[in-house]
């Protein structure tokens, strides 16, 4: 039994022959841009802003946008030249199988359950933050009671303990449901969302810019130091060590890029139409967050985002209201988009992680039901529904602060891999046909890998130990079921 043999191409090519018989070719290129924005834009923007500017870099958290959007960039690359390649469901997993074997493919698989289900809970988490300022601001209603939206590990400031997160247990399940659906009606419902975000983000930056206050840029990165939080967790703020931890967690602003990859299966034309996907949203999305970023960082000043009052939920919202008077349809707004926008990301997160685990499953990595599809529908509704209580516990249970790391950190590793993987192929399939081709092959994808590393290493040793538990826990997995069902070992035997 061999733990690093590779999926040949021949039999790749094959599996995308057999499409017609399982997943629905229904994606176009705008399709693709869609969806990529529409898991692009969202937590990552509306909360993790402020935490990064807070706990790690100040008005310099842009230069952290734009270190993550290199890292992404180099990964994306990266992404488009396998995914134009080996159109196939499974995006990292699929390539790291075809490069490097399946062992190492069982473990990105494992580690994309950080990426998108983890991913989706994070957002899950913030879109429940975010309902209680609609139903305050917007509504005029009373906010749910903090049990019922905080997780058990949280307490309040006047100390009333969390017991369950309910609207992020619910906003998940009801997404699952319209994935079950299928594939199209998702997408037509998330290129609507998206086109309201888009329009929000895009009007807080034009009415913002004229509230900045330079003083609250300066200085525009702060001398390095440390900073503990009220929860008594200590961060490297300011100077370099601050823009990479900056980095590091709004990187989780710009996951989900690579989901477009997940759906090369349901596309039409997927050589052409991935690379457009996946590239087009990343650039669109890096230019409005770092603009943005400019103008939150101006209208307050940092001790704003360290109230926990202020700068923990709805923090957006909380700065126009504090810096733009006679703005107030536009904090109303923009509560509206974040919750539309946060939706869509959800969905696209749970979208990528049930492709992933369909592939998983059809290699025998993991039991049939991931990929049973819907006989009507033609989506894998099992592996949906066993998703959907995955990403109910983190949702429901865990911190969105912890939930959010592990994210990144989760998706930077897969990142580091796929790198690798443009490297391997080229060496061991020269004469792949590519409809789209890295440039400086190895230079850019080894500058990937050190730039992804460099974030790894901003987010600090928990996160490191968190990895390495999770990782464990796949180990075990993959040594008591996967290796003994794997598809390909069979047929070594």
């Amino acid at each position: 039994m061999s733990y690093f043999k590779r999926k040949s191409m021949i039999q790749l090519l094959a599996e995308v022959v057999e499409t017609e018989h399982g997943l629905k070719r229904t994606l176009t290129s705008m399709s693709l841009v869609a969806l990529g924005i529409g898991a692009i834009i969202g937590a990552g923007l509306f909360v993790r802003t402020a935490a990064a500017a807070a706990q790690n870099a100040g008005p310099s958290v842009t230069i952290g946008f734009i270190v993550a959007a290199i890292g992404c960039a180099l990964a994306g690359l990266c992404y488009a030249e396998l995914s134009s390649s080996i159109p196939i469901s499974g995006s990292a997993y699929t390539y790291t199988y075809a490069t490097m074997g399946e062992l190492l493919a069982w473990i990105i698989g494992w580690d994309l359950v950080l990426e998108y289900a983890v991913g989706a809970a994070t957002v899950g988490i913030a879109w429940s933050e975010y309902l209680n300022n609609f139903l305050v601001e917007v509504m005029n209603l009373s906010p749910i009671a903090y049990q019922w939206c905080h997780s058990p590990f949280q307490e309040s400031v006047d100390g009333i303990n969390g017991i369950v997160n309910l609207p992020a247990l619910g906003i998940v399940t009801a997404i699952s449901l319209l994935l079950m659906r299928g594939i199209q009606e998702s997408a037509f419902v998330n290129s609507i969302i998206v086109i309201i975000k888009v329009a929000i983000v895009i009007l807080v930056i034009a009415l913002g810019w004229g509230f900045i206050n330079d003083l609250n840029h300066t200085p525009y990165i702060p001398v390095a130091t440390t900073y503990t939080d009220h929860d008594g967790v200590t961060y490297n703020f300011g100077g370099i060590l601050g823009i990479l931890g900056a980095a590091g967690t709004v990187f989780f602003a710009f996951i989900g890029f690579d989901a477009v990859s997940t759906a090369a299966q349901e596309t039409k034309n997927p050589k052409k139409s991935m690379p457009m996907g996946i590239l087009g949203s990343l650039v669109i999305c890096t230019v409005l967050y770092v603009l943005f970023a400019h103008v939150l960082t101006g209208l307050v000043p940092l001790e704003f985002f360290r109230d926990p009052e202020k700068g923990g939920e709805a923090s957006v919202v909380a700065a126009i209201q504090e810096a733009m008077p006679g703005y107030a349809w536009l904090s109303k707004s923009i509560t509206v988009a974040i919750l539309a926008g946060f939706s869509s990301v959800i969905l696209v997160m749970l979208l990528g992680q049930s492709r992933v685990f369909y592939t998983m499953s059809r290699d025998g990595l993991l039991p049939k039901l991931f990929s049973d599809l819907h006989p009507k529908y033609k989506t894998p509704y099992k592996g949906n529904l066993a998703i959907l209580v995955l990403v109910a516990l983190f949702a429901g249970f865990v911190p969105g602060n912890v939930v959010g790391h592990m994210t990144s950190i989760g998706t930077l590793f897969a990142f580091i891999l796929v790198c690798a993987a443009v490297i391997i192929l080229r060496k061991k399939e020269p004469d792949l046909p590519r409809q789209f081709k890295t440039p400086w092959v190895p230079f850019l994808p080894i500058l990937g890998i050190l730039t992804c590393s460099a974030m790894i290493f901003g987010l600090g040793k928990e996160n490191w130990i968190r990895l390495g538990v999770w990782l464990l826990i796949g180990f075990v997995i993959y040594f008591s079921y996967s290796r003994k069902h794997s598809k390909i070992n069979h047929d070594l035997s």
